[in-house]
């Protein structure tokens, strides 16, 4: 009886934490909704400004790759200038870049604006990590993680649907018009709601050589892996060269990092931690797992079933429904017996939710395929929550930046490599077929689906050399207040 009313009150989120928690949250919703609805809206910009789609995939590209050259800046601007003021310089400067978007005059001016939207999603997101992390005092981290995580769980299941009303009743230009009202709501409430930062060193210097190595060598693997879909696989230079270098310039950085005595852009020591590590190698996973199959669905219900994006994106809803679902019940359940159970239950959800569309054809029953989406939607929302909850437990007030400038690289580099290996395999299946051979198509998604199956059962591997149970005590920092 007194365990039970004990029990609660351990679980229950600290007030600050969860003020902080739902402020950031708003902030967060303006580059991940963003990025989602510009996807839809690229052959629309592309009719309109009379250019190549080669030439306005830049639009997304550029963004990617302004997210990956800062990404690695974000530790230090952590602690030059504290999480909060970083965080509302990022929402600034997104903002800025939104509002030039639709003033934009021409594709080359798009893709600039573009790209300053880009900087400030990569300061965001893990400054944003970094700040929850800290206030919270490490404790309740699956929570914490459960109430953040609403944006990106939402994002690309309801980004491409409000994308695909906009474009079809407004304009492309009005896309940008979403993130000025989320901005201008942001910017006073992270003022008012987010906590001071108690530990901004204002001498910290910043480690330029590891930024030359690491940033760029992100930014080329990134664009790389990209490239892999446009050019069907690994033999073009456009692929290869960036990739070589990009390896080449993370090799260097890893030697110098692990040699240098002054603090490292990334502190790669942090992977002395099996359980650190093993949860980094998930995120890359978790990104193959999320987006490969987020664009290979909608491109089957528009290509095999005939949907347009609208309802290609509201077919889609039964996925982002199940991962609201068991977002709470991964937190709770990660802070209070670990993440590796959360994790196999959620990547057998995902195994299982993935099989019907792997032997869909063309009249699968679409109401089977919805409940599968449903099913497929309850793993993606434990999967991720309790990977990032498990990554960052146990670290110190100092290792945080370091924690989430790694998190937020292996999952991009997931998310891209995911999205470019799945196309790639559609894209071989369906050589020497015509666009109207319909069952020839709906194979090649087949296929591309059973690898999406293939790295999620993958993944159960890392998953065991996670930690069962939460320790607590010394190994978590210090909360600040």
């Amino acid at each position: 009886m007194n365990t039970e009313n004990v029990k609660p009150a351990k679980e229950k989120l600290d007030p600050i934490v969860l003020r902080a928690a739902i402020v950031l949250l708003v902030g967060a919703l303006a580059p991940l909704f963003d990025s989602t609805m510009v996807n839809v809206a690229i052959h629309t910009i592309a009719s309109d400004m009379k250019t190549a789609i080669s030439t306005v995939q830049w639009v997304t590209t550029g963004y990617v790759l302004a997210m990956g050259l800062v990404i690695p800046i974000s530790g230090w601007a952590t602690k030059r200038f504290g999480c909060k003021q970083s965080y509302i310089f990022s929402l600034v400067l997104f903002l800025i870049g939104s509002v030039c978007s639709i003033l934009s005059w021409n594709i080359e001016s798009l893709i600039v604006f573009r790209v300053i939207q880009g900087v400030g999603a990569g300061l965001l997101m893990p400054v944003l990590q970094t700040k929850l992390v800290q206030v919270s005092g490490g404790r309740n981290l699956g929570q914490t993680m459960s109430i953040i995580s609403i944006p990106a769980l939402l994002g690309p299941i309801l980004g491409p649907v409000l994308g695909g009303i906009i474009v079809s009743s407004a304009s492309w230009r009005a896309i940008f018009w979403v993130n000025i009202p989320i901005c201008i709501v942001a910017i006073p409430l992270a003022i008012w709601g987010i906590p001071a930062d108690k530990h901004v060193e204002k001498n910290a210097s910043i480690d330029v050589i590891g930024m030359v190595l690491l940033s760029p060598a992100f930014a080329l693997l990134i664009y790389g892996i990209a490239q892999v879909a446009t050019h069907g696989g690994l033999n073009n230079s456009a692929v290869y060269v960036p990739l070589i270098i990009g390896v080449v310039l993370m090799a260097a950085y890893v030697v110098y990092a692990l040699n240098t005595k002054r603090e490292p852009a990334l502190n790669l020591r942090l992977f002395k931690s099996v359980n650190f590590s093993a949860s980094n190698i998930l995120l890359i996973f978790s990104g193959i797992i999320t987006n490969g199959a987020l664009l290979m669905l909608p491109l089957y219900y528009q290509e095999v079933r005939g949907a347009s994006a609208l309802y290609a994106g509201l077919w889609l809803l039964p996925q982002g429904i199940g991962m609201l679902l068991t977002r709470s019940w991964a937190g709770k359940t990660a802070d209070r017996n670990g993440s590796r159970n959360v994790v196999l239950l959620s990547l057998a959800a995902i195994a299982i939710g993935t099989l019907p569309f792997a032997f869909a054809d063309t009249d699968t029953n679409m109401i089977l395929l919805a409940s599968a989406l449903l099913i497929r939607g309850a793993g993606l929302g434990g999967l991720f929550i309790a990977i990032m909850a498990s990554a960052l437990i146990g670290l110190q007030r100092e290792q945080v930046p370091h924690a989430s400038i790694s998190t937020r690289i292996f999952q991009t580099i997931g998310g891209a490599f995911g999205s470019a290996i799945l196309a790639t395999v559609a894209q071989h299946q369906m050589a020497g077929h015509t666009d109207t051979d319909l069952h020839a198509i709906a194979h090649a998604y087949d296929v591309s689906f059973w690898w999406a199956i293939g790295f999620t059962v993958i993944a159960a591997i890392p998953t065991l050399f996670l930690k069962m149970h939460k320790k607590s005590g010394s190994e978590t920092p210090p909360q600040e207040k």
